[in-house]
């Protein structure tokens, strides 16, 4: 198990969910004995000092630092027209005019500044999604005494990750809600569920294997556990939790039976996500060859969620959710976690 690895007591990892979280969950998790998890790509270094700031006042136990390390994408102004242009009949329906900022960056990759503001802290864990940054930095973050972690959604990149040095390597299966945390291919068609890939990337690398996608219940624990996983990272379920920053529009999504329809798309960001199914996605995705490049797709979603949310319509908006939102219930994290471990007590079969 990665207990001590990471020095808790429970192998359950809050996964990062940026846009409904703030240190206030990463908190409650890591007090009851998981690992909780800050999402930062989208923080600009003073609010990445300011919220890891609170996060080390609110806790004294290991927490997870999440950073996105892809590439900037070489997105033209045409491009983003083009966008615009697929996306024009939704802004003659609400009247609203397209975003000025034709390649605005609402996600940025992990840098040398957001180095220098962690530098301060040296958290227990710094994650990273869609491969690794600087490995030099890695390297870096390691000598202060941090684990490190990546995601891999193939047996390909868990061996790349492996061989690159990290700690542990988390194993998203296809039914994790959010985006991929693909890095060596974009073929979809690579991509399978957290069952089948859990075991085969156990059978090929040495370091911890954490399994996360469809897990939402103690019984899910368990099966991952089984595979051989040395720990869970779990995001969906925790999404109803009061220390959440979820949105109503998200929260009726979850609870109603939209949330039984998924897709992986890529009409909000560029690269592909797992959301609810709504009128965006029904109408021109899943995924698109229109959409520009991740993450610049976000730019004119953004105008449209601005324009639509304030009246209660959720069409435009990202309602990130895995497979199994079974588990999601309107409950403290602390005990949601507590929850989940039941499932460390179920026998593995035979």
């Amino acid at each position: 198990m990665i207990n001590q690895l990471f020095n808790i007591e429970l192998p359950i990892i809050q996964s990062p969910m940026a846009g409904v979280q703030d240190a206030t969950l990463a908190a409650a998790v890591s007090n009851t004995g998981g690992l909780g998890s800050l999402p930062c790509a989208m923080l600009s270094p003073a609010l990445l000092e300011e919220e890891v700031t609170k996060l080390t006042a609110l806790t004294n136990r290991p927490f997870n630092l999440n950073f996105f390390c892809h590439n900037s994408a070489d997105v033209t102004t045409a491009d983003q027209l083009a966008w615009q242009k697929t996306l024009e009949p939704y802004f003659k329906e609400f009247d609203i005019d397209p975003p000025e900022d034709a390649v605005g960056q609402l996600r940025k990759p992990f840098d040398e500044e957001a180095l220098s503001v962690i530098e301060r802290f040296k958290p227990a864990v710094v994650s990273f999604h869609f491969g690794l940054p600087n490995l030099e930095w890695v390297e870096q973050i390691q000598n202060w005494g941090s684990k490190v972690l990546s995601t891999a959604t193939t047996v390909e990149e868990a061996v790349w990750l492996a061989e690159n040095g990290v700690d542990a390597v988390i194993a998203q299966g296809i039914e994790a809600g959010g985006h991929r945390g693909s890095f060596l291919t974009d073929d979809m068609t690579t991509q399978s569920g957290t069952v089948s890939l859990v075991p085969r990337i156990c059978a090929e690398i040495s370091v911890p294997v954490i399994a996360a996608g469809g897990i939402s219940g103690p019984e899910g624990v368990a099966a991952a556990m089984a595979l051989g996983a040395a720990g869970v990272q779990v995001g969906t379920t925790f999404l109803l939790c009061p220390e959440t920053n979820t949105s109503p529009l998200h929260r009726t999504a979850l609870m109603s039976e939209a949330a039984n329809h998924t897709a992986l798309t890529n009409v909000f960001t560029g690269r592909p996500a797992r959301s609810i199914v709504n009128r965006l996605i029904r109408e021109i995705g899943p995924m698109t060859s229109s959409a520009p490049a991740f993450p610049t797709a976000a730019t004119a979603i953004t105008a449209l969620r601005s324009a639509t949310e304030s009246s209660g319509i959720s069409d435009f908006t990202p309602l990130w959710c895995g497979q199994n939102a079974l588990g999601c219930q309107n409950t403290p994290a602390a005990e949601v976690l507590l929850w989940l471990a039941e499932g460390l007590a179920i026998p593995a079969p035979g």
